[in-house]
C-alpha cells in the first residue's frame, strides 16, 4: 500500500483516488488474492487522512466485488480470474472484434446523404427553415408540456396519440384523397422508420420487392437489409414501365404523386396496370406520398390508396416537408387487416413518437395554423422554383439541362456525359454547397446528373449557390 498516491490537487474526491490506485493493483495482483488490507483505522493513520475516507473507499470496493469484508476483520483481497492488460503489440496486432451479423454489415454499408448545417443549398427535399412559424409551435409545444400531466406522461397510444390520429385522418381525407378511419393511422418517427417496420412485418429473406429505378435509395436500403431481392421497376420521362416483373413481388414500392427522384406523376393508366399487377401477384403496395403537397401544375392528385378497393395499399406520408425534418414525425395508413396487431409490433421494436411533440402537432393541425401555412409555402416555393429554372437557364445552360418537373421541392438535372456527378457532388461540398448525385439512385442501370433542392434558398443563396455549382462543374470538366 505504500504505492497509494494521494494529489490534493486534482477534482477527484481523496475518496475515489484511492479506490481506482486499489482496484487497479487488485486487477493487476500486485494486491495477492487472500491478502489482508490495512485496517481502515491504520490506512488512515498512514496517509494522514479521515478515516471515513479510507471507509468509502473500502466500501465501494467491496460492494465492487474486489474485497471481502466481515465485521471486526480487515477487509481480504477477492481472488479476480485473470485478466490481460498488457497491450504493448496493439499495433502490431490489432484486437479480434466479434464480427458483425450479415443484417449489421449491411446496415453499416447503405448509402448515407443528410447535409450538413451552415450549407445554404441546394439539400433535396429541404423545406425553408426561416418561413416555418417557430413562435406558434414553440406556443404549442410549451402549452402541452406544461400541461400534459398524465396524458402525455407515459408510453401510451404506442400506435399514435389519438387526438393527432384523427386530425392526420381529417386531413388526408379532405386534401388527398385518403379513405381511411383514425385508427387504421399509425404515427411513427418518420417514413423511414415505417419502411423499416414494414419490411420487418411484410418480407421474409428473399422476398422479391419491385422498387422503382430511379428511386429513393433510402427505401430500397431498408429492403437490401431485410434481405429483399430488389427487382427495378424501370421509371423514365414516359412514367413507369409496368410491364410484368419476371419474379412475383411480394412487396411493390411506388412515389406515384411526385415520383422521387423525377418530379413525374403517375398517371390513370398507369395506376390500373400497377393495381392489377399487384391483384395477379398478391402483392403489397407501398404508396410513399412523396411531395405530394407540392403540386406546381394544376390541383394535386389523389392518392392511389383512394382507387384501392382491395385493401393492398399501405399509405406512407412525413411532415418532413410539410414542418421541418428535425420533428421526425411521420405516419402509415394500414389496411383494416394489419391493424390489430400493429400495437405489439411497435411496442417491441420501440418505434413510437413522444406524445408531447404529437400532443403539439395536433393542435398545430386543428387550430389552423398547418393548412395557413402550406398555402404560404406553396406561393413562396413557386417564386423560387420558377427563379431556380432561370438561374439555371442563365448560368449553367452550357453545363447541365434540368427536367420538367410537376411537383416536388427539388429538380433533376442531367450532366454532361464528360462530367462526373459524384465527382461535382464532392467539390460542390468544399464549396459549401450540398447536392445529391443522380446515379446515387440507381442501381441496376445508370445516371449521370444532380438532384438539387431549391426550396430553402432565398433570391440572393440561389444565386451564390448557382455559381459556385458553376464553379464546382467547370472544375470537373476541366479534370476530364
Amino acid at each position: 500500500m505504500d504505492a497509494l498516491v494521494i494529489d490534493r490537487t486534482v477534482d477527484e474526491p481523496i475518496h475515489r483516488q484511492l479506490y481506482r490506485q486499489i482496484a487497479a493493483m487488485i486487477r493487476d495482483r500486485r494486491l495477492a488474492p487472500g491478502s489482508e488490507l490495512p485496517s481502515t483505522r491504520a490506512l488512515a493513520e498512514d496517509l494522514g487522512l479521515a478515516r471515513n475516507t479510507i471507509v468509502g473507499a473500502y466500501d465501494q470496493l467491496a460492494t465492487e466485488g474486489y474485497l471481502a469484508s466481515r465485521q471486526g476483520a480487515r477487509p481480504v483481497v477477492i481472488d479476480l480470474p485473470v485478466h490481460t492488460t498488457d497491450h504493448s503489440d496493439t499495433l502490431a496486432t490489432p484486437p479480434i472484434r466479434r464480427p458483425l451479423s450479415r443484417r449489421g454489415e449491411s446496415l453499416m454499408q447503405q448509402p448515407f446523404h443528410h447535409g450538413s448545417p451552415g450549407r445554404f443549398a441546394f439539400h433535396p427535399g429541404m423545406p425553408d427553415p426561416h418561413s416555418f412559424p417557430f413562435g406558434v409551435w414553440g406556443r404549442l409545444l410549451a402549452r402541452r408540456a406544461t400541461f400534459g400531466a398524465d396524458m402525455l406522461f407515459g408510453t401510451y397510444h404506442v400506435t399514435g396519440l389519438p387526438a393527432l390520429r384523427e386530425a392526420i385522418a381529417g386531413y388526408l381525407i379532405s386534401a388527398r384523397g385518403v379513405r381511411c378511419s383514425p385508427e387504421q393511422i399509425v404515427v411513427t418517427t418518420g417514413a423511414q422508420a415505417a419502411f423499416d417496420l414494414l419490411a420487418r412485418l411484410l418480407l421474409d429473406p428473399g422476398d422479391t420487392v419491385w422498387l422503382e429505378e430511379p428511386g429513393y435509395y433510402a427505401a430500397k436500403a431498408t429492403f437490401t437489409v431485410a434481405g429483399a431481392n430488389i427487382l427495378p421497376l424501370v421509371v423514365d420521362r414516359d412514367g413507369w414501365q409496368m410491364n410484368q416483373p419476371e419474379v412475383s413481388p411480394r412487396l411493390i414500392y411506388v412515389t406515384p404523386a411526385c415520383q422521387h427522384p423525377l418530379g413525374i406523376t403517375m398517371r390513370m393508366d398507369q395506376r390500373l396496370r400497377l393495381f392489377e399487377i399487384a391483384e395477379r401477384n398478391n402483392s403489397w403496395i407501398i404508396e410513399d406520398d412523396f411531395d405530394g403537397e407540392y403540386r406546381f401544375q394544376g390541383r394535386p392528385v389523389p392518392a392511389i390508396q383512394s382507387m384501392d378497393y382491395a385493401d393492398r395499399v399501405i399509405y406512407v406520408g412525413t411532415f418532413a416537408k410539410l414542418l421541418f425534418p428535425a420533428l421526425r414525425l411521420g405516419f402509415m395508413v394500414l389496411p383494416p387487416a394489419l391493424c390489430e396487431g400493429i400495437p405489439h409490433a411497435l411496442s417491441t421494436t420501440g418505434q413510437f413518437a413522444p406524445l408531447v411533440l404529437q400532443a403539439a402537432l395536433a393542435d398545430f393541425i386543428d387550430e389552423g395554423h398547418m393548412s395557413r401555412h402550406l398555402k404560404r409555402m406553396r406561393r413562396i416555393y413557386a417564386e423560387r422554383r420558377k427563379l431556380f429554372y432561370e438561374l439555371c437557364e442563365t448560368e449553367l445552360a452550357d453545363h447541365m439541362t434540368l427536367s420538367p418537373a410537376e411537383a416536388g421541392i427539388q429538380v433533376v438535372a442531367s450532366l454532361h456525359e464528360s462530367c462526373d456527378d459524384r465527382a461535382v457532388v464532392h467539390f460542390a461540398d468544399k464549396l459549401g454547397v450540398n447536392a445529391s448525385p443522380l446515379s446515387k439512385y440507381y442501381w441496376s442501370s445508370s445516371g449521370n446528373g444532380l438532384v438539387l433542392g431549391y426550396a430553402a434558398c432565398n433570391k440572393a443563396e440561389s444565386e451564390a449557390g448557382i455559381r459556385r455549382l458553376r464553379q464546382a462543374i467547370e472544375h470537373v470538366r476541366t479534370l476530364s
